[in-house]
């Protein structure tokens, strides 16, 4: 890792910001040890629109959406791997991919989800061993015309449940191989589209059959230093606008019994809902819990990570509880409106930032006001903190990481888009 110039104006503004945070108790350089250990799973499916290479016909499906047209999506494997590499060289630190069933390579072949192998994710795993990268790995429970009616695990026809249940089998056999294979514990995440448009009579037996499709489904068992389950709720989606089998409710009931993750998704509750309070009363029952880190407008849209209050909020939580060990933390969004190298950098730049915003606060005198009923002298010192030179430690994280400071790195995107993206009209 290049190291940071001893003598540069940034290094000189890093200095009194240490110095500022240190009368506060807070150690900066302790605070950058800190997120340099944190690693993002960057979200394959922003870089070409959910759109994978298995060219089954079928429109994207499950209430997903990806609005826009800009030029330069990624139309390979090879030309997806290439715009992740210029993001990673963005971003400050070593990062994970998260990656979808539906980005297999199967040579041409056609190959049903129900019937991948780790050998059709043999170039995935190449490429992340090469640049040092975990890999985490998602079923795709949409996009298929075995998804068309809006059901998957929760079907009503026992064969489309069958093949949803064995491609389920297979995408946990294949993440155990990218962890074991890569030496760090591959998170297997869930999530199904399966729901009704207008309001159903029985709610409880699709329920009933998601419960035992799931128990399927993770009766293989995988050694947890490989390979980690988790499931994803959602309050609703674009055709399951009034009832989705697997609420929040659900699993979170179905996490808590089978002691796997659950995964909480920014943009999958109501409006009004910060998933930040939730994280420490789910971690008193569950090992392990996984965040999709996106941006809700109005509904579950996607929309590219922001520097928002609820993002603050979620890290402020993830750290204050001490729980960075115990949160994997996804990006999970996708804008074709936008330069799509961009939006990576943008969301994984603005998540690292909220996370050091967190670490540089002075958790234990905020802690010790509010024991002792000082609520006066907490809320005075959590406004005083918004305007430290939280910005010195930012810029001296991103120049000790040998990444571009400040919207430098916009120049590097722009190249890369006149050199790469727009060769590909």
């Amino acid at each position: 890792m290049p190291q940071a110039p001893s003598d540069t104006p940034l290094h000189s503004a890093y200095q009194l910001a240490r110095e500022r945070y240190g009368l506060l108790g807070v150690d900066t350089d302790r605070a950058l040890d800190s997120l340099a250990g944190v690693a993002l799973s960057l979200h394959c499916w922003q870089g070409d629109d959910v759109g994978g290479f298995e060219n089954t016909g079928a429109a994207l499906g499950g209430g997903l959406a990806a609005t826009g047209n800009y030029p330069g999506k990624a139309r390979t494997a090879d030309e997806l791997r290439a715009d992740l590499d210029q993001a990673y060289r963005l971003i400050p630190g070593r990062h994970r991919l998260n990656l979808h069933a539906l980005y297999a390579e199967t040579g041409g072949r056609r190959v049903e989800r129900n019937a991948l192998r780790p050998e059709h994710f043999a170039a995935w795993r190449d490429w992340a061993k090469a640049n040092g990268h975990g890999v985490d790995f998602n079923p795709s429970c949409f996009s298929h015309p075995l998804a068309a009616d809006g059901f998957t695990l929760a079907s009503a026809d026992a064969g489309r449940r069958q093949f949803w249940i064995e491609h389920c089998l297979a995408s946990r056999r294949i993440g155990a191989y990218f962890g074991r294979t890569l030496g760090t514990p591959c998170v297997t995440n869930l999530w199904i589209p399966d729901g009704y448009k207008d309001t159903p009579v029985d709610r409880a037996a699709p329920r009933q059959r998601l419960r035992d499709a799931l128990d399927q489904v993770l009766a293989e068992k995988f050694d947890p230093a490989h390979h980690l389950d988790a499931v994803e709720p959602k309050l609703f989606g674009l055709g399951s606008e009034a009832y989705v089998v697997g609420s929040h409710e659900f699993y979170l009931g179905y996490a808590q019994a089978r002691q796997i993750l659950l995964c909480l998704d920014a943009g999958h509750f109501h409006p009004t809902e910060t998933i930040a309070d939730k994280i420490s009363s789910v971690l008193l029952y569950l090992p392990a819990i996984l965040l999709h880190v996106s941006r809700g407008v109005r509904w579950d849209s996607d929309h590219v990570v922001t520097y928002t209050d609820d993002l603050q909020a979620i890290t402020q939580e993830v750290v204050r509880g001490g729980y960075l060990r115990r949160v994997h933390i996804g990006l999970d969004y996708f804008d074709a409106s936008i330069n799509r190298v961009a939006a990576w950098v943008i969301g994984a730049r603005n998540t690292q930032r909220a996370l050091l915003a967190a670490l540089l606060e002075p958790a234990e005198p905020l802690r010790a006001l509010e024991q002792a009923g000082d609520y006066t002298g907490r809320l005075a010192l959590q406004e005083e903190l918004k305007s430290l030179p939280f910005g010195a430690v930012w810029d001296l994280f991103c120049l000790k990481q040998g990444v571009p400071v400040g919207p430098a790195w916009l120049g590097e995107v722009r190249a890369y888009e006149k050199t790469v993206l727009a060769q590909r009209a």
